[in-house]
């Protein structure tokens, strides 16, 4: 890996972010597009800074993201598992704030599937006494 440059992987139900940091001014873009340009929602800008907050590191990286899958909000949650991640890469030592704060979990909730012969997912054919 290239001196000061951390890389990590965030997920989140089907999203996927591909998360590069280096030192920098704090600049974030996201599939080649600025934060503010890519993350409409304010809801959304907050939880991908959230990790850079708790641990006062917002001004010293830049990062250069790519995500794939899911809606906005789960790739927000993506970007914000994979700076958590890239941090710890950083300095381990942060790992237990990281932790604590529940960034370094993977929120796996995701769709469940459609079985076979039923018309939804836990949707069942309607029962008939006759």
């Amino acid at each position: 890996m290239a001196e000061g440059l951390f890389h990590a992987t965030g997920k989140r139900k089907t999203a996927v972010a591909r998360v590069w940091m280096k030192p920098g001014t704090g600049e974030i873009i996201i599939n080649k597009r600025p934060m503010k340009q890519y993350l409409p929602r304010d809801a959304d800008r907050n939880a991908v800074l959230e990790p850079l907050e708790l641990v006062s590191q917002g001004d010293k990286f830049d990062f250069y993201i790519n995500v794939r899958g899911g809606g906005i909000a789960g790739q927000a949650g993506a970007i914000r598992h994979g700076i958590s991640r890239a941090l710890v890469d950083l300095d381990p030592a942060l790992r237990d704030s990281l932790k604590k704060a529940g960034f370094l979990t993977r929120d796996s909730r995701m769709k469940e599937r459609k079985k076979y012969g039923q018309p939804g997912a836990r949707a069942r054919f309607q029962y008939s006494k006759r």
